[in-house]
């Protein structure tokens, strides 16, 4: 399966607490649910479309906890979201979480060494194995150079404070942009997929005069 990270991101980058005020207010944060007067029918649209491609889903703890209180009580059968989330097979990435506390069933908890339990379920037959919130796990992920595709929807708010999915001190890197599925959509709210192209460099280049015009010189 590919590993696929599915977020919402602020224009600052900032992924903590989109969907409301008390969603996570770990560090001091108090400006949760940024997200929801920006949510529409079209964001709706990209986002179970996110979901289509789900065969598993991979969770940090927090992330677990929080989903699992909410969709499992969403019972409508025409709900996609709630559908996927609620049958298909989910990970849960925690050293302290018991068995019998993973009940959104189906669930296993991950325990060993991350890595390598990673690898092994990308070796597991199916589409996507999907990320979604999970900002401690996404950077782990990151730093290993395990995650295949990133699909973000980012929404015209600078929240100003919070978790970033790249924070200062992330692994330098370049991304392809999907350019099908990269769009803005009604309100402004920017839809992108992007490809990880490199992991621990950037190129650079500079801008200069030559003879009279202006042009780029890389490397």
């Amino acid at each position: 399966m590919l590993l696929s990270v599915n977020t919402f991101i602020s224009l600052d980058g900032v992924m903590q607490g989109p969907g409301a005020p008390d969603e996570d207010r770990s560090d001091g944060f108090d400006r949760g649910g940024w997200l929801v007067p920006h949510a529409s029918a079209h964001t709706n649209d990209v986002v179970e479309s996110w979901f289509r491609a789900a065969d598993a889903f991979l969770f940090g703890r927090t992330s677990f906890d929080l989903l699992g209180g909410y969709w499992p009580k969403v019972t409508e059968p025409d709900d996609l979201i709630a559908t996927k989330l609620n049958t298909l097979p989910k990970y849960v990435v925690s050293s302290t979480l018991s068995d019998e506390e993973a009940d959104w069933s189906p669930t296993t908890v991950l325990r060993g060494e991350l890595v390598d339990e990673i690898r092994r379920l990308k070796e597991l037959p199916g589409m996507e194995l999907q990320v979604h919130g999970s900002w401690k796990l996404v950077q782990t992920l990151h730093q290993a150079g395990l995650v295949d595709l990133y699909r973000l929807l980012q929404f015209p708010v600078v929240v100003g404070a919070g978790k970033r999915l790249f924070p200062d001190g992330s692994t330098p890197a370049t991304f392809t942009t999907v350019d099908e599925n990269a769009r803005v959509l009604p309100g402004g709210v920017v839809s992108l997929t992007l490809k990880p192209a490199s992991l621990g460099a950037i190129s650079a280049g500079a801008y200069t005069v030559d003879e009279g015009r202006s042009a780029t010189v890389l490397g």
